[in-house]
Formats: C-alpha cells, sequence, structure tokens
C-alpha cells in the first residue's frame, strides 16, 4: 500500500491533574500535526475514571479537528448506565468506540449485564443502528483468560459478527504472531481491518511489569539486548525506537491499513518512530 495513505491513530488516558491536562494538550497538538483517524481515551476499571474519560473525550471533540473515540467495557454498569453514557456520547457528536470486556478491580464481583465484549456490541448495535463505528480488541499472541488461539479466534470472530467495524491489536514485538493471526481470521472469513496496536518502549523494567500482567511476550533477543544496556535509559529508549521502528516497517509492508501507536500520553517516542517510516512532517 501508499505508505502516505496509512491511517494513525493513538490511544491516551484520562490526565487527572491540571499539569497532565496541558500536557496531553501539548501532545495532541504534536500529534495531530499527521493527521489521525482518531484519538482513542481509555476507561479504568470498573468505569473508575469515567468522569474524566468523558471530560477528556468531550474536549477532543470540541477543541480538535481529529474524532474522539471513548473507551467502553462491560464492567461495573448495567445496560440502562451503558446506554445512558452512549446518550451522551452521540449527543456531543462522538461516532466512534473501542468496546473491551474490561477486567474487574480488585474486590469487584461480576460483569454487569453485558459478559463479554461481543454482548456490548450487540447492544450497541440494537440501540444505535449504526450510529457508532465500532472497533473491538484483537490479541495475537492470545488473552489470558483464553485457553489456546483456537479458543481465541472464536471470541474475536463473536465481536466481528456481532458488528464491529474493525480492531486494534494488543501490543506485541514479534510479528509472526500478528501475521499467524491474520491468517487465522482469513479462515473464519473476517474481512474487517485489524490495526496492530504499537507499543513505544520508554521504561523496559516497566514494560516488563505491564507485558506479564497482559499476557504480552517480550521476545527472548529483546530482552537480551536491553540487559547489554544496564541502567543506560538512554540507551534503552534509542534502541527501543530502533526495534519498533523495524517491526512497524514490517508490518506496513506486509499490508496492514492502520497503526494504532498507545502514547502513554507522551509524542516522544511515538514521533520518532514515524520519523524513522519517513511518516512524520
Amino acid at each position: 500500500m501508499d505508505i502516505q495513505s496509512l491511517n494513525l491513530s493513538y490511544e491516551f488516558f484520562p490526565p487527572r491533574t491540571e499539569a497532565g491536562k496541558i500536557k496531553l494538550a501539548e501532545t495532541r497538538k504534536q500529534l495531530g500535526s499527521m493527521n489521525p483517524e482518531f484519538y482513542s481515551v481509555t476507561f479504568g476499571a470498573g468505569g473508575s475514571t469515567r468522569d474524566n474519560t468523558l471530560e477528556t473525550v468531550i474536549d477532543i471533540q470540541q477543541n480538535s479537528s481529529v474524532d474522539s473515540c471513548p473507551h467502553l467495557t462491560c464492567v461495573g454498569a448495567t445496560n440502562a448506565e451503558i446506554i445512558e453514557l452512549l446518550e451522551i456520547y452521540k449527543q456531543q457528536g462522538i461516532h466512534r468506540l473501542v468496546v473491551l470486556r474490561g477486567d474487574p478491580p480488585s474486590g469487584m464481583v461480576g460483569m454487569g449485564e453485558c459478559k463479554h465484549a461481543s454482548d456490548l456490541v450487540q447492544l450497541i448495535r440494537d440501540q444505535f443502528a449504526d450510529h457508532f463505528s465500532i472497533a473491538v480488541a484483537a490479541y495475537p499472541e492470545a488473552h489470558p483468560d483464553s485457553k489456546n488461539m483456537s479458543t481465541e479466534i472464536n471470541y474475536f470472530a463473536d465481536k466481528m459478527n456481532a458488528g464491529a467495524d474493525m480492531a486494534i491489536t494488543q501490543y506485541f514485538y514479534n510479528t509472526d504472531s500478528f501475521f499467524h493471526f491474520m491468517d487465522l481470521c482469513e479462515k473464519k472469513n473476517i474481512t474487517q481491518p485489524v490495526y496492530p496496536g504499537i507499543m513505544p518502549i520508554a521504561n523496559f523494567d516497566n514494560l516488563k511489569k505491564f507485558s506479564k500482567q497482559c499476557g504480552a511476550e517480550i521476545p527472548r533477543w529483546i530482552k537480551k539486548s536491553m540487559a547489554s544496556y544496564n541502567d543506560d535509559l538512554e540507551s534503552q529508549r534509542q534502541y527501543g525506537i530502533e526495534i519498533v521502528s523495524q517491526m512497524t516497517e514490517k508490518l506496513i509492508h506486509n499490508g496492514v491499513s492502520g497503526l494504532h501507536f498507545y502514547t502513554m500520553n507522551q509524542s516522544a517516542l511515538t514521533l520518532a518512530i514515524l520519523k524513522n517510516l519517513n511518516l512524520s512532517h
């Protein structure tokens, strides 16, 4: 595909402080120069950031030329509460959603009336028809709760068949896992676009901890290479830019239609990777 026609999107989390809001506004400004397709905004476990998410989403929608795309989960909300929130989004002119099952926070029992992301997708389609463009999650290395890849692809097919328009993957550093997942999608006649989720490497120790929690595999060769830099965070950062740039270049050359960057509300690493791909201005 023409590399300049690649769809780019970015994930943010809702800031909790005024300083965080100012920082995110600057990050949006810097990344907005790339003409992204949308900005997604995360939704905390059990709806713990609902108000902050709503505020951030509305701010983006009103003060940006880029579509705002809130995350929505099954956890900790009745169907009536979900519909109420979606009515607010609709009134604010929001047309995109990232729909997830979500994970209940420690101590919370139950998932709410929707048990699976596919149930939530179906609820949205039943109540709002085609008003929202719906993205769902894809797990090329399988969700931690999945028994195997056969189970994983069946869950994914349920979400797509319920009415999802596209998918965004969990981040990964092994492109073969993504290509294998796409082969499984083809066998299931899943034709909606799947955007690889790209996680720049800012702090490798933090990444290892987070990856263990969410089931993302870090290849042994990356761990060994990062270990060579010990506590040299700048060298780790530069090496991370290099390997993620190479990975995304391979994905682009194999025909992905979009890339979704997990920014952690920062722009520098994402822009450095895009520069390496000749995508930045």
